[in-house]
């Protein structure tokens, strides 16, 4: 007889609490929907309260528990507010982000200040709000910032971009560290292009559409299906010695 069988930790997350910023379209939905399907208890957050209401009521129609809350995580002392006054959240997804691709030399302040002010500042605010709320609940959570494959590489077009990106892995490490006393896990998942109303246009251009399919080696565009998996793993206890680390779903391309 084996000595006793080890017990598979479990992916499952009843009875925790999730919010998700950017959660109206996207990897944010695809994120929402997948947490509530493990059993969280989801709040949608976003700018735009047609969408997130409606995702909301889709989740539920589906047998899941999703509330939505509007939030425009660029205004600080809301997304304080916000966290402030409701009760802990045991998983936050940082993802709310934007893209503006062009060459350096076309790259101006207003762009600058756009990218990294969502992509960064807000994410950086975000994930300390909730993690100071997590520490006064006495709450071991998961923290998970949606980064990319674009920051552990460059690419054309992409450097404003990619230093947002590269910014979430060096924050991601370093949160890890301060909050690992407390027993909060800070990851970062890195997608490679994922089909979504963001990048969607992207793939008109034919010529970029091949330059990408030609660096996936699994040949194919991203789905948000394919991220859906991730976020459920770093939000569960499959996951719990990782922090600090950055899940690459990229299809290959940085492997090359």
């Amino acid at each position: 007889m084996p000595e006793s069988l080890p017990q598979t930790p479990s992916f499952r997350l009843d009875g925790q609490r999730a919010a998700i910023t950017g959660a109206g379209r996207g990897i944010g939905l695809g994120a929402a929907a997948a947490l509530a399907d493990a059993g969280a208890a989801v709040t949608l957050l976003a700018r735009t309260r047609g969408e997130i209401e409606a995702a909301a009521a889709a989740i539920k129609a589906r047998g899941g528990d999703a509330t939505s809350a509007v939030l425009d995580v660029t205004d600080l002392s809301a997304v304080n507010q916000f966290f402030s006054t409701t009760p802990a959240f045991n998983i936050l997804v940082n993802n709310a982000g934007t893209n503006r691709p062009k060459p350096i030399l076309d790259v101006n302040e207003a762009d600058y200040d756009a990218v990294m002010d969502l992509n960064v500042k807000s994410a950086f605010f975000v994930a300390k709000a909730a993690a100071e709320q997590m520490i006064a609940a006495g709450v071991a959570g998961s923290l998970i910032h949606l980064g990319s494959q674009m920051g552990h590489v460059g690419g054309i077009n992409r450097a404003l971009y990619c230093a947002s990106k590269w910014a979430i892995e060096g924050m991601n490490k370093a949160i890890a560290l301060d909050l690992a006393q407390y027993g909060i896990r800070s990851n970062s998942i890195a997608p490679t292009f994922i089909e979504t109303p963001m990048t969607r246009p992207f793939f008109d251009d034919k010529a970029f559409l091949e330059g990408v399919l030609a660096k996936i080696k699994l040949g194919r565009i991203g789905q948000v299906e394919d991220v859906m998996g991730a976020i459920v793993f770093l939000a569960s206890d499959a996951s719990a010695l990782m922090t600090g680390s950055s899940l690459i779903v990229d299809g290959g391309w940085t492997a090359e």
